[in-house]
């Protein structure tokens, strides 16, 4: 039996990225999810950060989901890297602007009213049109799926709520960002990365939300 023990949160989407890389590498693991909302002591314990994911492996325990994914991926064969150094470091640094990009959907949904709203959705869209250029083919860099896509699937994951709550326009229409986004989400690790019933949740999770896509969710 694997020693790996994955903590997980059901609708994380930095989570989703250590999920994706096992998934694809087919990495033996046991999951654990826990309620942010009460932390279990245990894991308060072993999470220096409060936050998931925590990844307990060797009696240690790594935190911070990229650190964690490219750990998965450096301790197993093959790698969901370019071999070439100069395009692996590109492909990180457009995970790493992936990361500011979801802090950017959670200015979104947090958006206290109408015109905070269009603003961050103004600033999400600025962010997907710089992406759109660099996308190369069916995936970030061509017919091969790398790291960054995984990535950006968990981001492109909310925007399958967002469509159902409302036309927003988000997405840009020029380049291949909409053949890239259907591409990764028809990988079966990208698709099967959040736990059953993760729609739901995240559209129960928005319509919580005391803000302008709460009210809209509602």
């Amino acid at each position: 039996m694997s020693d790996l023990h994955l903590i997980s949160h059901h609708l994380c989407p930095y989570v989703q990225r250590a999920v994706i890389v096992l998934s694809e590498k087919s990495i033996p693991h046991r999951r654990t999810y826990i309620d942010l909302a009460g932390k279990p002591d245990w894991f308060r314990a072993l999470s220096p950060t409060g936050r998931v994911p925590l990844l307990e492996t060797g009696g240690r325990v790594l935190f911070e989901s990229q650190v964690i994914a490219e750990y998965l991926d450096e301790t197993t064969p093959g790698s969901l890297h370019p071999a070439d150094a100069l395009e692996r470091a590109r492909h990180r640094a457009w995970i790493e602007y992936g990361s500011d990009t979801l802090a950017a959907i959670g200015k979104l949904y947090n958006a206290p009213d109408e015109a905070a709203f269009a603003a961050a959705a103004d600033t999400l869209r600025e962010r997907l049109e710089r992406i759109a250029p660099e996308v190369a083919g069916e995936f970030f860099a061509g017919e091969n799926f790398h790291m960054v896509d995984g990535v950006w699937g968990t981001i492109f994951r909310y925007f399958d709520t967002f469509d159902v709550i409302g036309d927003f326009g988000l997405m840009p229409a020029q380049g291949r960002m909409a053949d890239w986004r259907a591409a990764i989400a028809a990988r079966p690790s990208v698709s099967e990365a959040p736990p059953e019933g993760y729609p739901a949740r995240l559209m129960a999770f928005l319509a919580a939300r005391q803000s302008y896509l709460g009210m809209l969710a509602r």
